[in-house]
């Protein structure tokens, strides 16, 4: 069954990139979209200059805007931010596809873009992997790539994970029940949260309301009220691994399979990739013997496997071993998942 989600971002202004079969092409609608920000719309103060400039852009959105022009506005913060969309934009055409673009903002010296830009794409790219027959868990699971989740482990073990954002905002809005004395940040007012766990016979109601969202929220607006439960042998961990697999096949073209794993018990351990700078700090000093605080390993969440189907596929003088991933939450119980770290540090035979 095909469902509607994620309407507003940004997916279906874009074109098939006709040089990859699968990826996507930067046009104008969606440039347009972006201009269309807070950040950038035109409000009742903006000046004469900022007017002219964002009806020419709407135009034309990739024409050139020299600095003589950005420096005839009159507001600071709106020059700004004329100038980082430019980069964003900038970037965005130098590369043939989207996903070409998306893995150069992270090579070189480092990302110059606000954060918000390239959760933007990944959501996008998440979007395009997932299709329109997608689970309620595999968009449920698709979330904790591009969106800050607070974890709660439960006296029995259960390890939920919920919207950070969410929590924050209902954390100080309003009373909602039990699940939130154990999600709220410490320092909260003492409200409760009373947010869903989504399980099996759970699916249709999860679309049910993104229905709803979709028809209801104002554009741009997003609902992310579900907790996930990311136990061994849960879906939604289930579906996390298989979207992992689905993110590398998307962008290298290699198929791998993604497992979870209880321990990492390998004296032939070779490789290994963190999905998040926790996770990454924590894994560097396993492997390299330094001795790791109780309480910075009840942090790891999650440990998986990684294995390539093609061996041909992996860098020979670590081909045949597993690479092995983890998640971890930190200090505060964030989860911040890096989901470009698989992309970029994967032991391949060739240069992707």
């Amino acid at each position: 069954m095909e469902h509607r989600y994620w309407p507003h971002c940004g997916h279906d202004l874009l074109a098939a990139a006709p040089q990859m079969p699968g990826h996507l092409a930067l046009t104008d609608d969606f440039l347009r979209r972006l201009l269309q920000a807070p950040e950038l719309a035109p409000i009742p103060e903006s000046c004469a200059a900022e007017l002219a400039l964002h009806e020419a852009l709407m135009a034309a959105p990739r024409q050139a805007i020299p600095d003589s022009r950005l420096a005839s506005l009159k507001d600071p913060d709106a020059r700004d931010n004329y100038r980082i969309w430019m980069r964003f934009r900038d970037r965005l055409q130098a590369r043939p596809t989207l996903e070409g673009a998306y893995l150069a903002l992270f090579q070189g010296q480092g990302v110059d873009v606000p954060p918000g830009f390239v959760h933007q794409l990944t959501q996008i790219f998440l979007r395009q992997i997932l299709g329109a027959q997608a689970s309620a868990f595999h968009v449920r699971a698709a979330q904790m790539l591009y969106r800050s989740q607070k974890i709660s482990i439960q006296d029995e073990g259960a390890v939920m994970a919920a919207d950070e954002a969410t929590i924050e905002s209902f954390a100080t809005s309003g009373g909602f029940g039990s699940l939130g004395e154990l999600l709220r940040k410490g320092d909260m007012p003492t409200r409760s949260i009373d947010l869903d766990v989504l399980q099996p016979g759970l699916e249709e109601a999860f679309w049910e309301r993104e229905q709803a969202h979709a028809e209801r929220l104002a554009p741009g607006v997003e609902r992310h009220d579900w907790v996930l439960n990311l136990n061994h042998g849960s879906p939604g961990l289930q579906a996390l691994c298989e979207i992992l697999e689905r993110w590398v096949l998307h962008f290298l073209g290699v198929r791998v399979k993604v497992q979870v794993e209880k321990k990492i018990d390998d004296p032939q351990w070779v490789w290994h990739v963190g999905l998040d700078a926790q996770a990454s700090s924590i894994l560097n000093d396993l492997f390299t013997g330094q001795e790791v605080a109780e309480d910075r390993l009840k942090r790891l969440l999650c440990l998986f496997s990684l294995r390539f189907e093609d061996p041909g596929d992996m860098a020979a003088s670590v081909r045949g071993h597993p690479v092995y991933l983890a998640m971890a939450m930190d200090e505060q119980q964030r989860l911040r998942l890096k989901p470009q770290n698989l992309l970029l540090n994967l032991p391949l035979t060739r240069a992707s």
